[in-house]
């Protein structure tokens, strides 16, 4: 470990050598005076950087975070004389890396603030850039979320998983198992939606030979293929109400019996849930157990839109066409970024993979123009309205005032008026907000 003017704490570090995690002690001003040897393995700097500024070190700025715009852990540290933690974007030897950085003030004996313990609670599941697999995005609904994500997943707490249709449910669910304690274990997806309460009960606790017609063999449910790892009950709000008494019970006693079973199984696993659905809207309503609803939603995270992502487009795009084939060889035009930009993308990731897959296709030149893209997209990016005397407005705004007008002469509710239109009511809501 590299020491400098910690001859009056060595037990500061002792402490800082014992940490698993890379970690440093900052002076007041900024100052790395020591690191311990996972911060050297993991940042192997050419050049020593004991001395140097951390924000120099981790963003190559010449100014402190909060002097260059972004949130400072440091900052608020001393102002609030609190342990904070913030989710950054560092520059290091391997590239870009999301790191989760923890920072707690340290204190001489006479109670003098000297310093600051910083942890790097390295983010293994997502990148800021194109390299590498898994998540990746930079914008701040993006890291907003993998901020709670990476609070959430070394735990056992029962995360929820609240976002449109086409945000990524699942990969953030397989993220939270990766980066947890069981990622050595299984992990197992039940897909709620379409299930009858039959079917349902023999596909979660499995059914004995003979328990019903058909049922010519004994069957593991996916309870027990889960053992030791994560379930992933996604679209739980389609689960029906006459079966959400059983998955309550489930998760209570963490006992089960298979269909056609007498002996009580039981069962071991993390719960994670995600839903398209306003689950306190269904309570209110009778169609979703409050008892249930409570047991599953301890820790919320909200998956942002991609529509709230516009600064991730570039890179998502980028993303997608080395993993769709044959897109590895495609290139892109700064005027197809931008139309991108501007689409609100009503089918999130998966409308943009889809979109992406049908433009490789049509992209004879090896370039995807805006030709290549639905005509929604590739035409005019900025509407002028017939009602403002030429005033130009956002397509988002159009689209705002149409629901708007839609919405005061529907005769339905906001679910028959989100069916009608062909998108959800989660994302009928969201578009309906003044903006």
């Amino acid at each position: 470990m590299s020491h400098q003017s910690l001859d009056a704490l060595p037990e500061v570090a002792a402490i800082l050598e014992a940490l698993t995690e890379p970690a440093a002690i900052l002076s007041l001003d900024y100052q790395i005076l020591a690191t311990n040897t996972a911060y050297q393995n993991h940042f192997p700097f050419d050049d020593p950087i004991t001395g140097r500024h951390c924000y120099e070190v981790s963003h190559g700025y010449d100014l402190p975070c909060d002097q260059e715009g972004e949130s400072c852990p440091l900052k608020c540290c001393v102002e609030t004389g609190s342990r904070q933690r913030m989710l950054h974007i560092h520059n290091t030897p391997h590239g870009q890396e999301h790191v989760d950085v923890e920072l707690a003030p340290v204190h001489r004996a006479d109670g003098e603030l000297f310093g600051f313990l910083e942890i790097m609670h390295l983010v293994r599941v997502a990148r800021p850039t194109a390299e590498g697999d898994g998540m990746v995005g930079r914008s701040e609904a993006f890291k907003q979320m993998l901020s709670m994500l990476q609070r959430a997943a070394p735990s056992e707490i029962g995360v929820l998983l609240l976002g449109e249709s086409g945000t990524g449910k699942e990969l953030v669910a397989r993220a939270i198992h990766d980066q947890s304690r069981r990622a050595s274990e299984p992990f197992v997806t039940v897909e709620c939606s379409g299930l009858s309460e039959s079917l349902f009960e023999s596909e979660l606790f499995g059914h004995e030979r003979g328990s019903f017609t058909g049922a010519v063999n004994r069957k593991q449910g996916l309870v027990s293929a889960a053992r030791g790892g994560t379930l992933f009950l996604d679209e739980i709000g389609d689960v029906p109400l006459s079966l959400q008494v059983k998955l309550l019970r489930l998760i209570e006693t963490g006992t089960y019996r298979t269909v056609g079973g007498v002996e009580l199984q039981h069962a071991d696993f993390r719960l994670v849930c995600a839903t398209h659905r306003y689950l306190e809207d269904m309570v209110e309503a009778g169609a979703f157990r409050r008892d249930l609803f409570y047991r599953i939603s301890a820790f919320p995270i909200e998956l942002p839109n991609l529509s709230d992502r516009a600064g991730d487009i570039e890179l998502l795009v980028d993303v997608l066409l080395r993993r769709i084939p044959g897109g590895d060889a495609i290139n892109i035009s700064p005027q197809a970024i931008s139309a991108l930009e501007r689409y609100p993308f009503p089918g999130n990731i998966r409308e943009l993979r889809n979109l992406l897959e049908r433009a490789v296709l049509l992209s004879d030149n090896g370039i995807i123009d805006l030709p290549q893209l639905p005509a929604a997209i590739s035409r005019s990016q900025l509407i002028i309205s017939d009602h403002n005397e030429g005033q130009i407005k956002s397509l988002e705004q159009v689209e705002h005032d149409y629901l708007t007008r839609l919405k005061a002469q529907f005769a339905g509710d906001n679910k028959a008026l989100a069916d009608a239109l062909g998108i959800s009511e989660r994302t009928l809501y969201r578009k309906l907000k003044p903006s």
